[in-house]
């Protein structure tokens, strides 16, 4: 199930792949819980030149600008080079992967122009590195979820979101991932609200913290398991919302740290979930829309976007 993927008369492939959002099982999807995500309306692509300048590789923010590029003779050349950045080490370590899993892939590498084009802020944890991978793995012919797992690590649900067109329920079972998509929508989105606040979470210092945790997990995933079947049950704005404070508080006992409500808006009328690892990115907001957009603007918190203009579903 593999997303767009167009080979142009130029010799120019293109692939794209859309962004993710966890509603239910933050850390507890590691264990096991069955989980609720949603693939975003925005995404990213990746477009592949064949060309005889050697290889390079170019990647553009949502603003249209250059934020990571490199250039050398040949992708070998690029692998021997020993003055990477972070970012240039995690790019060669996915595409190596990428032949480790399927070497006629390394002929592809040997020159070609390459560009990458986000559409939402990096910053938004939206998804930079799981549709970067998921695009990688079409390209390269080889199974995302192995991509993912061998090179960067994680639940895999971002990688089930860049590949799926409507919400999906998402289970590890002894480290095999299943997805299922949904056609169903969550009770009166128009009172549902993605607020960023305004700094980006590290999803591997989020997941290095509930793995140090020692405790059992078995019955964490259990009961994040039955919040989420009665979520996707639910018709009820009020239901709704009394799951997803059970959820907060549930996460928030396990990991012995307070809510993002309890945190920053106690004052907030309606609820607050926070979406993937705790600490930053997106919380989704349930309430009025001119209450949710005058209560974050006043509290420093201008990134507000509604349900329907973030989450992609199929028509």
């Amino acid at each position: 199930m593999y997303e767009k993927n167009i080979q142009r008369q130029d010799m120019t492939k293109f692939f794209h792949s859309r962004g993710k959002l966890l509603l239910t099982g933050e850390y507890a999807v590691l264990d096991g819980a069955l989980s609720l995500a949603f693939p975003t309306r925005l995404g990213q692509s990746l477009c592949i030149s064949e060309t005889n300048q050697g290889f390079s590789w170019k990647s553009f923010d949502f603003n249209k600008k250059v934020w990571f590029e490199h250039h050398e003779l040949t992708f070998d050349d690029f692998k021997q080079n020993t003055t990477f950045s972070t970012t240039a080490e995690t790019l060669l370590n996915i595409l190596n992967t990428a032949v480790e899993l399927n070497p006629t892939f390394a002929t592809q590498l040997s020159h070609c122009q390459i560009e990458t084009h986000l559409e939402f802020e990096r910053e938004w944890g939206l998804g930079t590195s799981s549709t970067l991978i998921n695009n990688i793995a079409q390209w390269a012919g080889v199974n995302p979820f192995e991509l993912l797992f061998k090179s960067f690590g994680g639940s895999g649900y971002d990688i089930a979101c860049a590949m799926h067109k409507t919400p999906i329920l998402y289970k590890l079972t002894e480290n095999r991932p299943s997805a299922y998509p949904l056609q169903f929508l969550l009770p009166q989105t128009d009172q549902l609200f993605f607020v960023y606040l305004n700094k980006k979470q590290n999803s591997k210092e989020g997941i290095a913290l509930y793995k140090s945790i020692k405790r059992s997990k078995k019955n964490l995933a259990s009961r994040i398991t039955e919040i989420t079947e009665n979520i996707i049950r639910t018709t009820s704005l009020s239901d709704f919302c009394q799951l997803i404070d059970n959820h907060e508080q549930i996460i928030a006992d396990f990991l012995k740290i307070p809510t993002v409500k309890e945190t920053l808006f106690r004052d907030f009328s309606g609820s607050i979930k926070s979406l993937g690892a705790w600490g930053g990115d997106f919380v989704l907001a349930v309430g009025e829309r001119n209450y949710v957009f005058d209560y974050f603007h006043k509290k420093g918190f201008s990134t507000v976007v509604p349900f329907q203009e973030m989450v992609y579903i199929e028509p």
